[in-house]
């Protein structure tokens, strides 16, 4: 029986960690660990993981299947359900076909939230995208847009660039490509979430090259912590959305009970029981809203 102590560990990311299984072949798993302004909180979600993958898995799938409009999209996941997978680790990791990956973070935006309204306020743009006059916190926006971001390492900042940045990082041909794969999942996405009753704000997408060339999807794809997922029932421009995500934390973070200060360079302090609860209830119920099914999945 396969351990996870029998894979060579190649890399940790915030969240996840990344062991080579051949030469062709790698396993991510997904923690428990959940981050916020940069920083690797000390306190777990339970099973956060476990709906990171999930959700993923569900993602790949559809994606990964034509539909009426759009062609399929070519993606890294080989394995949920493996006897390569470790039991320690099953249901929060997955095989995945190794790839070149590119140096940016592809971020869709169909609606005017975060670090974009950030950006709106201050030029009237998000990352050289112009945008009209009187928008507010939670506008849709005229159409959806592609705002990419540099990929920051483990406790530093995501800083969002134009898209001429990312034609001097990759080319002119391939920051075109990654600007259309991004729009084209987004598109896709939002429009399978709205027949679900949840807006997708915005999401934030990797991909990286085979070794033919090709263009794939890869990392985790529209789950909550790469994305913004709100209700439609009660969405409401002008104000802050309720979401199932990790907006919650950020919100308890910043507020008077956390009593951090998030430009004071202090690490976060531990996030109580009631907070924990009620993110892990966001997770799982942004699993069950879009995919439809009970919670846990069988495995």
């Amino acid at each position: 029986m396969v351990t996870l102590a029998d894979y060579p560990h190649l890399a940790s990311g915030k969240v996840r960690d990344l062991y080579e299984v051949d030469d062709e072949t790698l396993l991510l798993v997904a923690s428990d660990r959940i981050s916020a302004y940069d920083h690797v909180l000390d306190t777990p979600i339970p099973d956060k993981g476990r709906v990171l993958t999930a959700l993923s898995v569900f993602w790949f799938d559809l994606l990964g299947h034509r539909d009426a409009a759009t062609p399929p999209v070519a993606h890294h996941l080989v394995a949920a359900r493996d006897e390569r997978i470790p039991d320690e680790v099953r249901g929060r990791a997955l095989l995945v076909r190794r790839l070149q990956m590119f140096p940016v973070e592809c971020v869709a935006r169909g609606y005017l939230a975060g670090s974009g309204t950030v950006d709106y306020r201050a030029t009237g743009a998000v990352c050289g995208v112009a945008l009209p006059d009187g928008l507010t916190e939670a506008s849709m926006l005229p159409e959806p847009i592609f705002t990419p971001a540099t990929k920051a390492a483990v406790g530093e900042h995501d800083e969002n660039v134009s898209f001429d940045h990312v034609v001097d990082l990759v080319g002119a041909d391939r920051a075109g490509a990654l600007r259309d794969a991004t729009l084209a999942v987004y598109a896709r996405g939002s429009a399978y979430a709205a027949s679900r009753g949840v807006i997708l704000a915005d999401t934030k997408l990797e991909f990286g090259t085979d070794p033919s060339g090709a263009l794939v999807l890869g990392d985790e794809v529209l789950t909550p912590d790469s994305s913004r997922f709100w209700p439609a029932d009660s969405y409401e421009p002008g104000v802050p959305q309720p979401s199932f995500d990790k907006q919650y934390v950020r919100d308890w973070l910043t507020s008077p009970e956390s009593g951090w200060d998030r430009h004071s360079g202090e690490a976060p302090p531990p996030l109580p029981d009631e907070v924990v609860e009620a993110t892990r209830a966001r997770y799982v119920e942004a699993y069950t809203r879009i995919t439809g099914q009970q919670w846990p999945p069988a495995l």
